[in-house]
Formats: structure tokens, sequence, C-alpha cells
């Protein structure tokens, strides 16, 4: 039963994620999350479950970073290049999806000429920062 949760989760996600604008952003592309929700973890309130939605403007990206925790991804629709620090990059398409377990030093970027977008799950530990920056 419970390894049906999180893949339900993400579709349940998928179809309740609205519609999306490419306006251009003032201040250079940047990432564009909306949280679905975020509670504690069942029979766990030290770790707390996170639900949301990720734009990712044409030559949007991130810095290496780590969270506290697990992490899915799930590309919706364009492509986002994922790197995990050491590794050559991936390149994500609509429907494929990557598992980043906790500690992992990875980034995401859209070098595409369209925007992208994702859905992402956490499972991260409660009261601390979601996300640390790592140096390139």
């Amino acid at each position: 039963m419970n390894k049906l949760i999180v893949p339900a989760i993400i579709v349940a996600a998928a179809a309740a994620t609205p519609a999306w604008s490419q306006a251009p952003q003032p201040q250079g592309p940047r990432f564009q999350p909306k949280a679905y929700f975020e509670m504690p973890l069942e029979k766990d309130p030290t770790r707390q479950v996170r639900l949301q939605s990720v734009v990712i403007p044409a030559g949007a990206g991130n810095q290496f970073h780590r969270h506290p925790g697990d992490q899915w991804w799930a590309v919706q629709e364009g492509e986002v290049t994922f790197t995990v620090k050491g590794q050559p990059p991936r390149t994500l398409k609509t429907g494929d999806f990557v598992y980043v377990p906790r500690g992992t030093i990875h980034r995401n970027q859209n070098v595409s000429a369209n925007s992208a977008r994702a859905i992402e799950l956490n499972i991260t530990d409660k009261d601390k920062p979601q996300t640390e920056q790592v140096a390139e």
C-alpha cells in the first residue's frame, strides 16, 4: 500500500496543476514554486511532507544544493537538465522522474527555449532549512 502513495500523490497533483504564465521575469528567469500542501509526516512529526508545482522559465536554473531529506521530481511539461555533482547531466523530459536521496548535491536547469513545469515531493526534517546551497 505505501508503495502506491507517492505515485498517487504525484498523479493527483499533476491533474490539479493550474495553467501557468510565460511572462518574462523582471529580475531574470527564476523558479516559480507553488505549494499544494506542507504537513507533518504521519507517525513521524519530526519530518514534513511538501508537494509543490514548479515552473522553470527558459534559461532558469538553481545552484548546486542539497536537502535534509528525500525529494522526487516529475517533469510535467518541457525539459529539465538534472545534474548530480560529479556526474554527467541528464535531460528529463515530460513524464520522466528522478529520486534525489537525502544530502545528494544536485541542481536543476532549463537550458531550452521554452518554460518547463515539474511536480516536486519532499519529505524532509522539520524545522531545518529545506535547501542548503553548496559551492560550485
